[in-house]
């Protein structure tokens, strides 16, 4: 590894053991200038993300993630993927700072009250599926204001460190085999060969927006045509609510889907799992992504690392 990895006790012992470290995320066609270019530059130091012992490149975490999708469509194996970033932080440390672009939680009471239900579907991701969480050096600790620090001198600013700590907790371990950089997931579904490879596919898209014709157009211009499935599930809240709405969206979910893309903020999680279980397929949380494929990316703030590649493009 590059750098070692460091991060608060108890987590730092276990993590140094598993020879996790930080490295330059490369991908091969990936153009990140002009989203650094539009944004804070610092948005650049979330190049340098965790990497786990054994996989030698940003490119092998790539091929890896899109050949376990592959493979599990294939064989029907549950293979969900559920990403983690400041707004799951911020829920899992049980404050309203979730409530960034989209409305996550309606209170702090609403967010203890399902703790439970999102650590259930943590353990099942950690068993079966990635755990694509951002950490990078710049957020292993939040610097408080003054007023916060007096106002809850205990409480921690919500971040990497907080979400590895609230694993720890709950008795949910980050492994080389179980974590994923956040930012693979964007590249993989971005990329032109992840859309070639469901030509002909059944597609099920479950977001609260749907633009048929934008999204058939995302995947012609990779010469793709998979068929393509639209289940409607709330804008917000999902992750308070989904006990409520399950049934309700799964039941929509066409039995003979090959894949589910979902969109439900920090809610995706456990509509990840619960979908990859029900119906033995990949459930990849794709937030921006679906987005860019509904012509949308406004809703996203703009661009995101990781979303542009140079043509031509590949990847996954």
């Amino acid at each position: 590894m590059e750098d070692s990895f460091s991060i608060p006790s108890p987590l730092a012992k276990g993590f140094g053991e598993k020879g996790f470290g930080f490295r330059h995320l490369e991908l091969a066609g990936i153009d990140n200038s002009g989203v650094i270019a539009v944004n804070d530059p610092a948005i650049a130091g979330q190049e340098i993300c965790l990497f786990s012992e054994g996989v030698s490149s940003g490119q092998e975490y790539l091929d890896r993630f899109h050949r376990h999708i592959e493979e599990a469509s294939r064989n029907r194996r549950p293979f969900p993927c559920a990403r983690f970033a400041d707004g799951e932080y911020a829920f899992y440390a049980e404050s309203l700072e979730c409530n960034g672009l989209y409305r996550q939680a309606e209170s702090v009471s609403a967010i203890r009250e399902v703790l439970p239900m999102h650590v259930a579907a943590l353990k099942q991701l950690s068993a079966m599926g990635r755990i694509a969480a951002l950490i990078f050096p710049g957020n292993l600790g939040g610097r408080r204001s003054a007023f916060k620090r007096i106002l809850h001198p205990w409480k921690k600013e919500p971040s990497a460190a907080s979400f590895l700590e609230f694993l720890d907790r709950n008795g949910i371990e980050l492994s080389a085999g179980n974590y994923l950089p956040f930012y693979v997931v964007y590249a993989c579904l971005s990329s032109l060969d992840f859309r070639r490879s469901l030509d002909g596919k059944h597609v099920c898209i479950v977001n609260s927006d749907y633009d048929e014709g934008n999204c058939r157009r995302w995947f012609e211009r990779a010469g793709s045509r998979p068929r393509l499935t639209f289940v409607p599930i709330a804008a917000e809240y999902v992750a308070t609510r989904w006990s409520s709405m399950k049934e309700g969206v799964l039941g929509k979910i066409p039995a003979d889907a090959d894949l589910c893309l979902v969109g439900a903020g920090v809610g995706a999680l456990p509509v990840c799992v619960d979908a990859a279980v029900r119906f033995s397929i990949p459930a990849i949380d794709a937030g921006h992504i679906l987005n860019m494929m509904n012509g949308r990316e406004d809703k996203s703030n703009g661009m995101r690392l990781y979303t542009i590649w140079k043509e031509p493009a590949s990847g996954g």
